[in-house]
């Protein structure tokens, strides 16, 4: 339970179901001096919470999960900068804190399965495998976030609230008088606050912030800038560049810390290599397949040939060029609805 609405409902749906219910929150690491910042755990949504839990009469636990957080999810998304990467800690946070250490606390308290209120579907198919599908209201479909997920997860996951529209779910948690009904989402990452990456990186590490040259793609050097890990690519404002054209980021550079900029014909790629894939069916394909890819949780599909290599790598080859595509982001791999799974790319 996080306060939100989503997972409120989550609970009230199960309870309705007939499941023996108890409601877990982890408490999570926030910087030095803003303890009371993280959004996943400030004292209103623990409140929050603690009163659903009270409303839908269920036990209610706290797991301190401060330390494993911070080592885990917060030092890959600083590492992740420092390689030149956009790093994605949500997909670590969901890989090895919900479905590894919260699953783990679940299971010792004796539960059978772990429920969340991510918007995706799962199903089980002729064989008894569990799969993923996409949520029903694909405004807020989180399929991409989950593909990390394996059979063995699987297998004690729960997600109730992805075969409702979102003002479904809203209208649920009305109906049971639930305090988290108009609750504001939120998207930003939790230990951010609300507040610019930029910041918290100069704050726990300002080193990686070094000036370096801006050059063309054919090493002509056009001006400086301030620290990679403050440019995204396909960035164009913000370069601090005088062109007679609009200048994108192409490429971050973190052998010799340079930012590679280029013309929007330049921009976009055909291909991509992703690792550490993780196949939701348990078993990784042999031969190549066609397949939608999305390369960032807010991106569209996009067609594309994809070939697996020994198990947990895969090369894709689009159909068209995709700008997004970053290292550090994921690769997740879809057949229509249903997801195959994905990878982060290299």
């Amino acid at each position: 339970m996080s306060g939100g609405v989503d997972s409120s409902v989550a609970a009230a749906l199960l309870k309705e179901q007939g499941y023996e219910v108890i409601g877990m929150m982890m408490r999570l690491w926030s910087e030095p001096g803003k303890e009371e910042s993280n959004r996943c755990c400030t004292p209103d949504s623990m409140a929050q919470a603690r009163r659903v839990a009270a409303i839908l009469d269920i036990p209610f636990y706290v797991i301190d999960a401060k330390d494993v957080f911070r080592e885990t999810v917060v030092d890959y998304f600083l590492q992740g900068y420092a390689r030149g990467e956009t790093p994605n800690p949500c997909l670590v946070c969901n890989r090895k804190i919900r479905w590894t250490f919260l699953l783990d606390h679940a299971l010792a308290l004796g539960a059978d399965y772990m429920a969340t209120g991510h918007y995706v579907r799962i199903k089980k198919d002729n064989s008894g495998k569990s799969e993923l599908f996409r949520a029903v209201d694909r405004n807020k479909d989180q399929s991409y976030v989950l593909h990390v997920l394996d059979q063995e997860k699987l297998k004690h996951a729960l997600f109730p609230v992805g075969e409702y529209p979102k003002p479904e779910i809203r209208a649920i948690a009305g109906k049971y008088g639930l305090p988290t009904a108009s609750r504001k989402d939120s998207q930003d990452l939790c230990f951010l606050a609300g507040e610019d990456y930029r910041n918290f990186l100069q704050r726990n590490a300002a080193e990686m912030l070094k000036p370096g040259e801006i050059v063309t793609s054919d090493g002509i050097s056009l001006g400086e800038h301030n620290g990679l890990a403050n440019y995204t690519i396909g960035q164009r404002k913000g370069l601090g560049l005088a062109s007679p054209v609009p200048l994108y980021v192409l490429r971050k550079n973190a052998t010799d810390n340079s930012l590679v900029v280029g013309t929007q014909d330049e921009l976009g790629t055909l291909e991509l290599t992703a690792h550490d894939v993780n196949w939701t069916s348990g078993k990784a394909p042999t031969e190549p397949f066609r397949s939608d890819v999305k390369v960032r949780y807010t991106a569209k599909e996009t067609e594309a040939l994809v070939t697996p290599i020994n198990g947990n790598l895969v090369q894709v080859r689009f159909d068209a060029p995709v700008r997004d595509a970053t290292a550090g982001q994921a690769a997740v791999l879809y057949q229509g609805d249903l997801l195959l799974g994905g990878g982060l790319i290299s």
